[in-house]
C-alpha cells in the first residue's frame, strides 16, 4: 500500500499499552522496525527500563519511551498517556487470569481497560487509528472432536453465558474500534528472557520442553490454533496503516495444534533429546476458520512470507535453552 494511503505517515506516535508482556513488546518492535516511534504503556516504568534500554540499542535512542499506567481499569486511566500528540494506540494490554474459571476477577478489568483507552483516543484528536487485541475465545471456544465454522460473523455466545450466569453485566459501548486482532495461542521469540522470563504462553511451551508442565494444562489447554508472536504483531503494524482494514476483525490462525503435535515438534527438532511421552484421548480443533487464509495474506503484504511454521515457532520460543 503506498505511504499516501496510510492515515499513519512514517515517525507518527503510537501509544502501546502493555508494552512489556510478550506479545506489546513485539507490537512495540515491529512498529518502530516500520519506522514509528512508541510509547509504551507499562504499570511500572522503573521496573522496566530494561525495555526502553533494549529498543534504544536496536533503534536509535529517542524512538521509545515508557508511560505509567498503574491501573488500566481506573478512570481516565490512559488519559494522560494520550496526550502529547498521540497518533494511533494499540490496546494490547489485557488480564490473562492463569486460565482462572472466575469470570469476574478478570472480564470487568478488561473491559474497563478498552473502554477507557477508547475513551483516551476520542478525547484526543490527534488519534488516527484504534487497534485492539482482542482473542480467539471472542469468536468460539474449541471443543476437542468438534468442528463448525468461524468466521467474522462468529461470536462466543455460550462463553458469555457461562461466564456472566451469576452476575449479568451492563453494556456500555462508547465507542467502535478501528481493527480488531484476535490472536489464538502466541509462540515465539521472547525479546528480553532475562527480564521477561517466559511470559503467558510462552511459558506453555517452554514448560513442555523443559518437562516442567503443571498437570492441569494437560487438560485446561484444549486443542486450538497457534500464532508466531512476530507475525500477530507485524498484523497490528497492518491495521493500523491500513484504511481498507477499518471496522473488521482480523483472524491470527496460523494452524492447529494440541499437547502431542508440539511433542512431535520438539521430538523432530531436538532428536537427542527426551521428551514427554504423548497423551490419549486429546483429539484436535476440527474448527474452519475461514478468515484465516486472510488474515495471512495481509502478514504477506506487510512481510513478503506467510505464516511462520510451528517447528519455527517452538525453535524460536526456545532458543535460549541454546539447545
Amino acid at each position: 500500500m503506498p505511504p499516501s494511503a496510510s492515515p499513519l505517515p512514517p515517525n507518527s506516535l503510537i501509544l502501546v499499552t502493555g508494552a512489556n508482556g510478550f506479545l506489546g513488546s513485539h507490537v512495540c518492535a515491529a512498529l518502530l522496525a516500520a519506522g514509528h516511534r512508541v510509547r509504551g504503556s507499562v504499570r511500572n516504568p522503573s521496573k522496566c527500563a530494561w525495555l526502553a534500554s533494549l529498543f534504544d540499542s536496536a533503534h536509535g535512542p529517542g524512538r521509545f519511551s515508557l508511560v505509567a499506567v498503574p491501573d488500566m481499569a481506573a478512570p481516565g486511566a490512559f488519559d494522560a498517556a494520550v496526550r502529547g500528540g498521540v497518533d494511533a494506540i494499540a490496546h494490547v494490554a489485557t488480564v490473562m487470569g492463569d486460565l482462572s474459571p472466575d469470570a469476574g476477577a478478570v472480564i470487568p478489568v478488561v473491559v474497563a481497560g478498552a473502554v477507557n483507552a477508547l475513551e483516551a483516543a476520542r478525547k484526543e484528536g490527534s488519534v488516527k487509528a484504534f487497534v485492539y487485541t482482542s482473542s480467539s475465545t471472542a469468536a468460539y471456544s474449541p471443543v476437542p472432536g468438534e468442528g463448525g465454522v468461524v468466521g467474522s460473523e462468529t461470536w462466543n455466545e455460550s462463553a458469555v453465558r457461562q461466564a456472566w450466569a451469576p452476575k449479568p453485566w451492563e453494556e456500555g459501548r462508547t465507542a467502535k474500534v478501528y481493527a480488531a486482532i484476535l490472536p489464538n495461542v502466541n509462540f515465539g521469540r521472547v525479546l528480553d528472557p532475562k527480564n521477561q522470563g517466559h511470559p503467558t504462553t510462552s511459558g506453555w511451551a517452554y514448560d513442555l520442553a523443559i518437562g516442567k508442565l503443571a498437570e492441569h494444562m494437560w487438560h485446561a489447554v484444549q486443542p486450538q490454533y497457534y500464532v508466531n508472536v512476530e507475525d500477530t504483531a507485524l498484523i497490528h503494524v497492518a491495521a493500523l496503516t491500513r484504511p481498507d482494514l477499518d471496522r473488521q476483525r482480523i483472524f491470527a490462525f496460523a494452524g492447529e495444534f494440541n499437547w502431542n503435535t508440539l511433542l512431535q515438534a520438539l521430538r523432530k527438532l531436538y532428536p537427542e533429546r527426551t521428551f514427554y511421552e504423548d497423551r490419549e484421548g486429546l483429539g484436535h480443533d476440527l474448527s474452519t476458520i475461514v478468515e484465516a487464509p486472510k488474515a495471512e495474506q495481509i502478514l504477506r503484504d506487510i512481510s513478503g512470507r506467510g505464516w511462520k511454521s510451528l517447528e519455527e515457532s517452538l525453535k524460536e520460543n526456545l532458543e535460549d535453552l541454546c539447545w
